[in-house]
């Protein structure tokens, strides 16, 4: 995970938090395939992003739980179509 500051982007291979972030309202602007075996997801960033981030690693980040299971196949559909 890391804050692109050049184009104002956050990049993550964490396929949890990335499925966090999309139920949460975030969208995935683009998955780039690092090697065969890692993607990345990448949002444009935010305070609000951040804060979401923040709230999901303190565990204070609260989702529905059957849109997060549907994210969750949704994201892994996008990495194995490239």
């Amino acid at each position: 995970m890391k804050k692109d500051n050049q184009n104002n982007s956050y990049r993550t291979s964490d396929l949890a938090l990335a499925g966090a972030l999309c139920v949460s309202g975030f969208v995935v602007e683009r998955v780039e395939k690092i090697n065969p075996k890692r993607s990345v997801f990448i949002f444009d960033n935010s305070t609000e992003l951040e804060e979401a981030i923040n709230k999901y690693w303190s565990g204070r980040l609260e989702i529905e739980p059957q849109a997060y299971f549907y994210q969750l196949k949704n994201l892994k559909a996008r990495i194995y179509q490239y």
